[in-house]
């Protein structure tokens, strides 16, 4: 783009880009939560950055309102419209969830379930209530999709670590649980890997129910469909993703899950100046319709969410300067998963050749992967120090919890002291001194 020619507005609750495959090793400390996230303002210092959220569009005078984090909302004009909001966790109207579910789409909700996870293992190895202890070292995760297996695979790696520092606690005494709907766990990596990461997550301790579902987690108290009932503290959903829900104030076509329909340029079906991309878009997969599958689309995942946003960029430009616009066209790389330090699952797609590789390799491939596909090289350099760290230092196992209520102490320290309550003599004594006093009067 020459200077001059066009000014970029972003709007976006947060400041930051999270790189959510990272998300699980953040949460089991081994990378620093910092470094899974790459700062608008620095990386994007020729554009505007708005820290609010876009409530509606009208598409007719081609503005968007805008609710800012403080004050009152205001009216943005555009000209051209990029959507890419992403996605949300995807939910079912469990009882209890609500209350008791911990997500993993975001950095705090990583770094909360570390601190959670590391405040339980305190809360068991300082009571002698068994029933207490119990609910504390059980762990129960929702979904066997790659943020699921990945998580707990991590958590567990990090929870079996942290055993070695507690006095009463050890990994026999935790109870790690994961459910999914399925009839089987890591479907992007195909049946033959999603069938070896289930057993080495068994041979770990782990309890895998597939085919089975959560009906409640009132209070702690979980209930499978397939009658296993256990009390718990933690309870980690991740049960599949769908696209932010605020799209359908937006006036846009959207698919039948509530994507954005979009053309294979990867432009708004009906319009000529909205692009979208990522996770909240519905993008034909022109490899996957050429080989024969007509309502193939592109999967929400990270792999092909950078791969659009080069071509949505380059389309813009073109759509500004009144060039034709490229189809949006990616083949299949393949899957990585890691299911903890050393320990993984891969398969790379190199033409019409597949090589699955499972354990260390495969553990490589994803670090190796992910490493350099995370933003800026900045961040790029910070996660392999992290990583290069982590081969000679034992990882932190220090838990935070009070990081989400920071005031709680000052709080206490500022409240008034309480009044002195008297001494009961001395109360006693003034009463009489009282009645005494009456008496005479009389």
């Amino acid at each position: 783009m020459r200077y001059g020619e066009a000014t970029v507005t972003v709007v976006d609750p947060r400041s930051y880009m999270t790189y959510q495959p990272f998300l699980p090793e953040a949460a089991a400390g081994n990378i620093s939560p910092r470094h899974v996230v790459v700062p608008l303002r620095r990386v994007l210092p020729k554009a505007e950055v708005l820290t609010g959220r876009v409530t509606t569009i009208d598409q007719d005078r081609k503005v968007a309102t805008i609710a800012p984090l403080v004050g009152e909302a205001y009216e943005l004009p555009f000209d051209y419209l990029v959507v890419a909001l992403g996605a949300v966790s995807r939910t079912f109207p469990i009882p209890g969830l609500a209350e008791q579910g911990i997500g993993m789409k975001g950095i705090e909700e990583a770094i909360g379930l570390r601190n959670h996870v590391l405040e339980q293992l305190d809360k068991a190895d300082s009571t002698n209530d068994e029933e207490i202890r119990r609910k504390a070292l059980t762990f129960v995760f929702v979904g066997g999709g790659f943020a699921g297996a990945e998580t707990i695979g991590e958590v567990e790696d990090m929870a079996r670590d942290a055993a070695k520092y507690y006095k009463n606690v050890s990994r026999e005494d935790m109870r790690f649980i994961l459910v999914d709907a399925a009839d089987k766990i890591l479907p992007e990596v195909g049946p033959k890997l999603g069938k070896y990461g289930k057993e080495h997550l068994e041979g770990r301790g782990v309890e895998v129910y597939l085919s089975t579902s959560m009906d409640s987690c009132v209070d702690g108290h979980v209930v499978l469909k397939n009658g296993l009932e256990v009390d718990s503290n933690t309870i980690v959903w991740t049960a599949g993703v769908k696209p932010n829900p605020v799209l359908s104030r937006y006036g846009l076509p959207l698919g039948p899950r509530g994507h954005v329909d979009c053309e294979t340029t990867l432009q708004v079906k009906g319009t000529d100046y909205i692009w979208a991309a990522g996770d909240n878009a519905q993008v034909p997969d022109l490899v996957g319709r050429k080989a024969g599958n007509e309502n193939a689309w592109c999967p929400p995942n990270a792999q092909h969410a950078l791969r659009q946003a080069r071509v949505l960029g380059d389309n813009v430009l073109s759509g500004m300067r009144g060039f034709p616009q490229k189809d949006y066209s990616h083949a299949n790389k393949g899957a990585v998963a890691g299911l903890g330090l050393h320990k993984g699952v891969a398969m790379i797609v190199m033409g019409k050749m597949k090589i699955k590789l499972k354990g260390r390799l495969a553990w490589y491939m994803h670090r190796g992967y992910h490493g350099m596909a995370m933003p800026t090289w900045n961040r790029k350099i910070r996660v392999f120090a992290d990583w290069t760290l982590g081969m000679f230092l034992k990882r932190e196992v220090v838990s935070l919890g009070a990081i989400e209520t920071p005031r709680e102490e000052f709080y206490e320290a500022a409240k008034p002291a309480p009044v002195a309550s008297a001494p009961k003599e001395k109360t006693e004594a003034k009463a009489k001194e009282k009645t005494e006093e009456k008496a005479k009067a009389s």
